[in-house]
Protein backbone atom coordinates (compact mmCIF):
# COMPACT_ATOMS: atom_id res chain seq x y z
CA UNK A 1 0.00 0.00 0.00
CA UNK A 2 1.16 3.18 -1.23
CA UNK A 3 -1.17 5.82 0.24
CA UNK A 4 0.30 9.01 2.10
CA UNK A 5 0.70 10.06 5.54
CA UNK A 6 -1.92 12.55 7.06
CA UNK A 7 -5.46 13.22 6.14
CA UNK A 8 -4.75 12.61 1.87
CA UNK A 9 -4.34 8.76 2.98
CA UNK A 10 -7.75 8.99 3.18
CA UNK A 11 -9.46 10.70 0.29
CA UNK A 12 -12.53 10.24 1.04
CA UNK A 13 -12.95 11.66 4.87
CA UNK A 14 -10.61 14.34 3.59
CA UNK A 15 -13.00 15.49 0.78
CA UNK A 16 -16.14 15.01 3.13
CA UNK A 17 -14.14 17.24 5.97
CA UNK A 18 -12.70 19.66 3.35
CA UNK A 19 -16.44 19.82 2.25
CA UNK A 20 -18.11 20.44 5.90
CA UNK A 21 -20.06 17.68 5.54
CA UNK A 22 -20.38 15.63 8.57
CA UNK A 23 -18.89 11.94 8.71
CA UNK A 24 -20.91 9.20 9.33
CA UNK A 25 -18.86 5.85 10.42
CA UNK A 26 -20.68 2.74 11.80
CA UNK A 27 -19.09 -0.48 13.39
CA UNK A 28 -19.42 -4.01 11.31
CA UNK A 29 -18.89 -7.42 12.79
CA UNK A 30 -19.76 -9.72 10.17
CA UNK A 31 -20.89 -10.32 6.36
CA UNK A 32 -24.59 -9.32 7.68
CA UNK A 33 -23.76 -6.12 9.39
CA UNK A 34 -21.22 -5.29 6.93
CA UNK A 35 -24.09 -5.05 4.25
CA UNK A 36 -26.98 -3.15 6.33
CA UNK A 37 -24.11 -0.40 7.02
CA UNK A 38 -22.80 -0.31 3.52
CA UNK A 39 -26.69 -0.34 2.18
CA UNK A 40 -27.61 2.47 5.39
CA UNK A 41 -25.42 4.91 2.89
CA UNK A 42 -22.45 5.34 5.86
CA UNK A 43 -19.35 6.88 4.69
CA UNK A 44 -17.16 4.66 6.00
CA UNK A 45 -17.30 0.83 8.10
CA UNK A 46 -15.16 0.46 11.28
CA UNK A 47 -14.68 -3.46 12.69
CA UNK A 48 -14.14 -2.24 16.02
CA UNK A 49 -12.79 -4.45 18.68
CA UNK A 50 -16.02 -3.66 20.29
CA UNK A 51 -16.75 -7.10 18.64
CA UNK A 52 -14.93 -8.57 21.76
CA UNK A 53 -18.51 -7.56 24.03
CA UNK A 54 -20.64 -7.50 21.23
CA UNK A 55 -20.58 -10.61 19.02
CA UNK A 56 -18.38 -12.63 21.21
CA UNK A 57 -19.34 -12.51 24.41
CA UNK A 58 -16.24 -10.90 26.34
CA UNK A 59 -16.64 -8.91 29.11
CA UNK A 60 -14.29 -5.93 27.94
CA UNK A 61 -12.62 -5.03 24.39
CA UNK A 62 -9.08 -6.09 26.13
CA UNK A 63 -10.01 -10.14 25.72
CA UNK A 64 -10.60 -10.21 21.52
CA UNK A 65 -7.35 -11.87 19.83
CA UNK A 66 -5.51 -10.80 17.09
CA UNK A 67 -6.70 -13.90 14.81
CA UNK A 68 -10.16 -13.69 16.16
CA UNK A 69 -10.77 -9.83 15.31
CA UNK A 70 -9.35 -10.47 11.76
CA UNK A 71 -11.41 -13.19 10.94
CA UNK A 72 -14.39 -11.04 11.75
CA UNK A 73 -13.23 -8.13 9.60
CA UNK A 74 -12.14 -10.33 6.38
CA UNK A 75 -16.04 -10.85 6.73
CA UNK A 76 -16.58 -7.13 6.77
CA UNK A 77 -14.71 -6.80 3.76
CA UNK A 78 -16.24 -9.07 2.05
CA UNK A 79 -19.83 -7.73 2.59
CA UNK A 80 -18.26 -3.78 2.45
CA UNK A 81 -17.52 -2.39 -1.61
CA UNK A 82 -18.01 0.83 -2.12
CA UNK A 83 -16.61 2.89 1.70
CA UNK A 84 -13.68 2.71 3.37
CA UNK A 85 -12.83 -0.06 5.96
CA UNK A 86 -10.93 0.60 8.97
CA UNK A 87 -9.61 -2.35 11.17
CA UNK A 88 -9.27 -1.99 14.81
CA UNK A 89 -5.77 -3.13 16.05
CA UNK A 90 -6.65 -4.68 19.34
CA UNK A 91 -4.70 -4.96 22.60
CA UNK A 92 -1.47 -6.27 23.20
CA UNK A 93 -1.13 -6.41 19.29
CA UNK A 94 0.88 -2.99 18.93
CA UNK A 95 1.69 -1.21 22.13
CA UNK A 96 5.27 -3.20 22.80
CA UNK A 97 6.79 -1.71 19.54
CA UNK A 98 6.63 0.20 16.36
CA UNK A 99 7.77 -2.87 14.80
CA UNK A 100 4.81 -4.85 16.21
CA UNK A 101 2.29 -2.24 15.33
CA UNK A 102 3.66 -2.30 11.86
CA UNK A 103 3.14 -5.99 11.84
CA UNK A 104 0.00 -5.88 13.18
CA UNK A 105 -1.53 -3.12 10.52
CA UNK A 106 -0.23 -5.11 7.57
CA UNK A 107 -1.52 -8.01 8.43
CA UNK A 108 -5.12 -6.15 8.11
CA UNK A 109 -4.25 -4.52 4.99
CA UNK A 110 -2.60 -8.02 3.34
CA UNK A 111 -5.30 -10.40 5.11
CA UNK A 112 -7.86 -8.28 5.86
CA UNK A 113 -8.38 -6.08 3.07
CA UNK A 114 -8.31 -2.81 5.41
CA UNK A 115 -8.14 0.55 4.03
CA UNK A 116 -6.88 2.44 7.14
CA UNK A 117 -5.83 0.91 10.86
CA UNK A 118 -7.27 2.47 14.04
CA UNK A 119 -5.74 2.51 17.20
CA UNK A 120 -5.68 4.24 20.84
CA UNK A 121 -3.74 6.64 22.70
CA UNK A 122 -1.43 9.25 22.34
CA UNK A 123 2.12 10.03 23.90
CA UNK A 124 4.13 6.61 23.43
CA UNK A 125 1.56 6.09 20.36
CA UNK A 126 2.40 8.58 18.70
CA UNK A 127 5.52 6.57 17.63
CA UNK A 128 3.33 3.50 16.67
CA UNK A 129 1.68 6.03 14.40
CA UNK A 130 4.39 7.24 12.67
CA UNK A 131 5.96 4.09 12.13
CA UNK A 132 2.91 2.60 10.78
CA UNK A 133 2.12 5.63 8.21
CA UNK A 134 5.84 5.30 7.34
CA UNK A 135 4.78 1.65 5.96
CA UNK A 136 2.36 3.74 3.92
CA UNK A 137 -0.70 2.12 6.11
CA UNK A 138 -3.13 5.21 6.99
CA UNK A 139 -3.78 5.39 10.48
CA UNK A 140 -6.83 7.23 12.81
CA UNK A 141 -6.29 7.85 16.01
CA UNK A 142 -8.54 7.73 19.38
CA UNK A 143 -8.28 9.84 22.55
CA UNK A 144 -10.56 10.28 25.11
CA UNK A 145 -12.26 7.28 27.17
CA UNK A 146 -9.64 4.01 25.24
CA UNK A 147 -11.84 1.13 26.03
CA UNK A 148 -8.61 -1.03 26.13
CA UNK A 149 -7.60 0.42 28.83
CA UNK A 150 -10.77 -0.42 30.73
CA UNK A 151 -10.42 -3.71 32.86
CA UNK A 152 -14.03 -4.33 33.65
CA UNK A 153 -17.16 -3.11 32.33
CA UNK A 154 -17.87 -0.33 35.36
CA UNK A 155 -14.90 1.69 33.74
CA UNK A 156 -16.81 2.75 31.03
CA UNK A 157 -16.85 6.08 32.20
CA UNK A 158 -16.44 9.70 30.55
CA UNK A 159 -13.02 11.39 30.58
CA UNK A 160 -11.78 14.92 30.59
CA UNK A 161 -14.09 16.14 33.12
CA UNK A 162 -11.54 18.23 34.85
CA UNK A 163 -8.83 20.72 33.31
CA UNK A 164 -5.75 18.63 33.83
CA UNK A 165 -7.48 15.66 32.05
CA UNK A 166 -9.03 17.52 29.57
CA UNK A 167 -5.80 19.28 28.61
CA UNK A 168 -3.74 16.13 28.57
CA UNK A 169 -6.48 14.91 25.76
CA UNK A 170 -6.25 17.76 23.52
CA UNK A 171 -2.53 17.68 23.55
CA UNK A 172 -2.95 14.08 23.10
CA UNK A 173 -4.83 14.85 19.73
CA UNK A 174 -2.64 17.42 18.71
CA UNK A 175 0.22 14.39 18.60
CA UNK A 176 -1.47 11.79 16.96
CA UNK A 177 -2.41 14.98 14.39
CA UNK A 178 1.71 15.78 14.59
CA UNK A 179 2.10 11.69 13.84
CA UNK A 180 0.41 11.77 10.87
CA UNK A 181 -2.79 10.41 11.37
CA UNK A 182 -5.47 10.79 8.55
CA UNK A 183 -8.35 11.35 11.54
CA UNK A 184 -9.29 11.03 14.73
CA UNK A 185 -12.22 9.15 16.94
CA UNK A 186 -12.90 11.38 20.23
CA UNK A 187 -15.14 9.14 22.92
CA UNK A 188 -16.99 10.08 25.82
CA UNK A 189 -15.66 13.60 26.25
CA UNK A 190 -17.67 16.31 27.04
CA UNK A 191 -19.24 18.22 24.37
CA UNK A 192 -16.91 20.99 25.13
CA UNK A 193 -13.78 19.05 24.59
CA UNK A 194 -14.79 17.56 22.06
CA UNK A 195 -15.43 21.04 20.33
CA UNK A 196 -11.86 22.13 21.19
CA UNK A 197 -9.96 19.31 19.66
CA UNK A 198 -11.82 20.16 16.93
CA UNK A 199 -11.02 23.53 16.08
CA UNK A 200 -7.61 22.72 17.14
CA UNK A 201 -6.34 20.51 14.62
CA UNK A 202 -7.02 19.94 11.29
CA UNK A 203 -7.77 16.50 10.66
CA UNK A 204 -11.28 14.59 10.38
CA UNK A 205 -12.64 14.49 14.14
CA UNK A 206 -15.55 11.56 14.60
CA UNK A 207 -17.16 11.74 17.66
CA UNK A 208 -18.56 9.04 19.86
CA UNK A 209 -20.02 10.68 22.96
CA UNK A 210 -18.13 13.69 22.36
CA UNK A 211 -20.79 16.26 21.47
CA UNK A 212 -22.43 17.48 18.13
CA UNK A 213 -19.70 20.02 17.24
CA UNK A 214 -16.92 17.12 16.04
CA UNK A 215 -16.91 17.00 12.24
CA UNK A 216 -18.82 13.59 12.08
CA UNK A 217 -20.52 10.58 14.55
CA UNK A 218 -19.82 7.06 15.19
CA UNK A 219 -21.93 4.60 16.86
CA UNK A 220 -21.84 0.88 17.70
CA UNK A 221 -24.26 -1.13 15.58
CA UNK A 222 -25.54 -3.07 18.09
CA UNK A 223 -26.12 0.10 20.03
CA UNK A 224 -27.60 1.83 17.06
CA UNK A 225 -30.66 -0.98 16.00
CA UNK A 226 -31.07 -1.94 19.38
CA UNK A 227 -29.53 -5.22 19.83
CA UNK A 228 -27.29 -5.48 22.58
CA UNK A 229 -27.83 -5.72 25.73
CA UNK A 230 -27.33 -4.09 29.08
CA UNK A 231 -26.71 -0.32 30.31
CA UNK A 232 -26.71 1.65 27.16
CA UNK A 233 -24.41 4.54 26.95
CA UNK A 234 -25.88 8.12 27.60
CA UNK A 235 -24.37 8.79 23.77
CA UNK A 236 -26.81 6.49 21.94
CA UNK A 237 -29.31 7.02 20.36
CA UNK A 238 -31.24 3.97 19.34
CA UNK A 239 -33.22 3.93 15.95
CA UNK A 240 -34.52 0.38 16.19
CA UNK A 241 -35.89 -2.00 18.55
CA UNK A 242 -33.73 -5.32 17.24
CA UNK A 243 -33.59 -7.53 19.93
CA UNK A 244 -37.62 -7.20 21.08
CA UNK A 245 -38.23 -8.16 17.37
CA UNK A 246 -35.95 -11.07 17.19
CA UNK A 247 -36.64 -12.62 20.34
CA UNK A 248 -40.30 -12.29 19.74
CA UNK A 249 -39.77 -13.63 16.11
CA UNK A 250 -38.11 -16.85 17.50
CA UNK A 251 -40.85 -17.19 20.43
CA UNK A 252 -43.91 -17.13 18.40
CA UNK A 253 -41.50 -19.68 15.67
CA UNK A 254 -40.65 -21.89 18.92
CA UNK A 255 -44.53 -22.02 19.79
CA UNK A 256 -45.84 -22.73 16.39
CA UNK A 257 -43.07 -25.83 16.20
CA UNK A 258 -44.79 -26.92 19.95
CA UNK A 259 -48.41 -26.59 18.87
CA UNK A 260 -48.25 -28.01 15.26
CA UNK A 261 -48.59 -25.14 13.35
CA UNK A 262 -45.13 -25.07 11.87
CA UNK A 263 -44.56 -26.78 9.23
CA UNK A 264 -47.25 -26.46 7.25
CA UNK A 265 -47.61 -28.56 4.21
CA UNK A 266 -47.12 -25.88 2.00
CA UNK A 267 -44.01 -25.45 3.80
CA UNK A 268 -42.78 -28.90 3.27
CA UNK A 269 -41.50 -30.98 -0.49
CA UNK A 270 -43.62 -33.24 -2.16
CA UNK A 271 -42.73 -36.15 -4.85
CA UNK A 272 -44.63 -37.92 -7.14
CA UNK A 273 -47.43 -40.50 -6.46
CA UNK A 274 -46.48 -43.25 -8.87
CA UNK A 275 -42.56 -42.40 -7.03
CA UNK A 276 -43.66 -42.93 -3.81
CA UNK A 277 -45.56 -45.62 -4.28
CA UNK A 278 -42.55 -47.42 -5.43
CA UNK A 279 -40.29 -46.21 -2.81
CA UNK A 280 -43.21 -48.04 -0.34
CA UNK A 281 -43.07 -51.31 -2.76
CA UNK A 282 -39.42 -51.57 -2.59
CA UNK A 283 -40.20 -51.00 1.29
CA UNK A 284 -42.10 -54.02 1.08
CA UNK A 285 -45.16 -51.98 1.87
CA UNK A 286 -48.77 -52.47 0.70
Amino acid sequence: MTSASGAAALPTLAALASDGRRIVMLTAYDYPSGRVAEEGGVDVVLVGDSAAMTTLGYATTREITLDELLMLTRAVRRAVQRVPLVGDLPFGSYEQSSESAVATARRFVEEAGCDAVKLEGAGAMAARVRAIVAAGIPVIGHVGLLPQSVTSPDGYRARGRDAEQALAIIEGAKELEAAGCAALVVEAVPSEIGALITERVSLPVIGIGAGAATGGQVLVYHDLIGLGEGHRPRFVRQYATARETLVSAVRRWADDVRTGRFPSDDEGYGMPAEELAEVRERLGER
